[in-house]
């Protein structure tokens, strides 16, 4: 792998640490409640459960970058990561650590990625894909998904972490147009 690649590749890996760790941020400003609330106008979801949803797919996604195949239709609902903020916690600390020890190399690496698209179809469908592809689909859709979280601590008038739920690109923008003066 040459240099520009690895550093890349690096950068991807840490991408994938830096948006658990956001959550991980999140985990530790907010209470067990509010962590399990149900809030009617959000179908009445929880953050524990956008959370762990979030979770799932990283967690899929570390397990296929050993076995080879990535489904994503295989995830649980319920658990205890849903439930409780100790246990999501631990899950995200797991995780960053993870993905913190893959090896860049391995971002390159094709799979075949399964996912049920549609509910008329008879079953899920297929495609190629690479781990560091799937990286990059689990940020953002991490994001995408601390954004519905946001709303909801909006919502319940929590105090959020600064950024969270905001695309990097509309962060870094959004740096570049009013740079806070030193």
């Amino acid at each position: 792998m040459n240099p520009n690649a690895l550093n890349e590749a690096r950068e991807l890996i840490q991408s994938a640490v830096e948006t658990l760790r956001q959550g991980e941020t999140l985990l530790a400003e907010i209470s067990d409640e509010e962590y399990t609330r149900k809030v009617p106008v959000a179908f009445n979801a929880s953050i524990g459960g956008h959370y762990r949803h979030c979770l799932d797919h990283f967690r899929t996604l570390l397990d296929a970058a050993a076995a080879g195949d990535l489904n994503y239709d295989h995830r649980e609902r319920g658990t205890l990561v849903e439930t409780n903020r100790f246990a999501a916690l631990k899950a995200t600390r797991e995780l960053c650590e993870g993905y913190a020890e893959l090896e860049p190399a391995f971002l390159g690496r094709t799979l075949t990625v399964t996912c049920l698209t549609s509910c008329s179809t008879s079953g899920s469908q297929a495609s190629a894909s690479t781990i560091g592809r799937e990286i990059m689909y689990s940020v953002a859709h991490a994001v995408h998904h601390y954004a519905l979280i946001g709303m909801m601590g909006r919502i319940m008038d929590l105090k959020l972490p600064p950024g969270f739920g905001v695309a990097p690109s509309t962060l870094k923008y959004l740096a570049e147009v009013s740079p806070v003066s030193a």
